[in-house]
């Protein structure tokens, strides 16, 4: 066994060291990595890094001696029933060589966790058309929220968009029906968030005191109220924390997101309205990795559609998926 050096290639850049590493040297654990980045026998450039450090293309990374064996069998995935891959099939926006854009309905988890049995990672299979590759992820929505939703087909396209999604290149438009109405038809959020276990699990909170948690951006506009008994808002996050809108319109506005129990208690529900999550991605404009540029807009789900004919809000249709240059 011995000191070794491997170039990073074009397609490789901006992966993850550890996945770079998962991709090249299957029989390596997670854990033996680790232990290897700490005592710096792992370098990139000859310096030494960590497990997220994202790789350029032309850098060389230094492989210490690995231990020998057969990768470790992956567990096998189960098969997509015909109906979750007709399902998935569906909700196809937008197909090409690089990127695939989904309609995802609400319910639908996007990767899987604890007590969920169903989930769109574990169905990606449906939706290869033929290609070598799986579809990637590239970025998430939460199981309860509707909407635009982008797949990479290869390897090099889940590193440019994951890049894209990372920085501010993309350009996110939720919509959502808010219980109260906002103080002021437009404006921004600049407020703090905290992660933090509980008996029920991880929360969300915001906090005031900058310092104590991750910067979270979002800018807001009022598209139309009922009395100021809700409102219809647009939402533009600048940022991608986890819950990040829930607890901004919860917290922030004081305007709990119709549905959202979680982040709004009681308040969030109104009696003779449907009782699901009124938070739906509208819009996503974002770099191709073609050139240019993709938008893709996706219409209401069943449920918020329901409410807008309620309150006599008026939607525009969905403008499907648009190329540029």
């Amino acid at each position: 066994m011995t000191i070794s050096h491997r170039t990073v290639s074009a397609e490789e850049a901006d992966t993850r060291l550890d996945r770079w590493f998962r991709r090249h040297y299957p029989q390596l654990t997670q854990g033996a990595l680790q232990k290897m980045l700490r005592t710096g026998q792992v370098r990139v450039d000859g310096k030494r890094a960590e497990a997220a450090t994202r790789l350029a293309a032309g850098q060389a990374v230094r492989i210490p001696p690995l231990p020998e064996g057969p990768a470790p069998v992956p567990k096998e995935r189960a098969a997509v029933s015909e109906r979750d891959a007709a399902a998935l099939q569906r909700m196809l926006l937008h197909r090409d060589r690089h990127v695939l854009i989904l309609d995802k309905p609400p319910g639908l988890a996007v990767q899987g966790g604890p007590g969920i049995t169903r989930n769109l990672d574990a169905m990606l299979d449906a939706l290869r058309f033929e290609a070598e590759e799986r579809p990637r992820l590239v970025h998430r929505l939460d199981r309860d929220t509707s909407g635009v939703l982008v797949l990479a087909r290869t390897a090099a396209a889940a590193a440019f968009l994951a890049k894209a999604f990372r920085g501010r290149d993309v350009q996110k438009t939720y919509w959502a029906v808010v219980v109260g109405e906002p103080p002021g038809r437009e404006g921004v959020i600049d407020l703090a968030l905290v992660r933090e276990g509980g008996p029920r699990g991880e929360r969300t909170h915001a906090v005031d005191d900058p310092r104590a948690g991750v910067r979270a951006i979002t800018e807001f506009r009022v598209l139309d109220s009922a009395k100021r008994r809700v409102a219809w808002l647009e939402l533009r996050p600048l940022t991608g924390r986890t819950h990040q809108l829930r607890v901004h319109c919860a917290e922030g506005l004081g305007t709990p997101i119709l549905g959202d129990g979680k982040y709004g208690g009681a308040a969030a529900h109104l009696e003779g309205l449907p009782g699901a999550l009124h938070l739906h991605a509208r819009a996503l404009r974002l770099p191709h990795p073609d050139g240019g540029w993709v938008e893709a807009s996706a219409g209401l789900p069943t449920h918020m559609a329901e409410t807008f004919r309620f309150f006599g809000f008026e939607a525009p249709k969905a403008g499907g998926v648009r190329r540029g240059r």
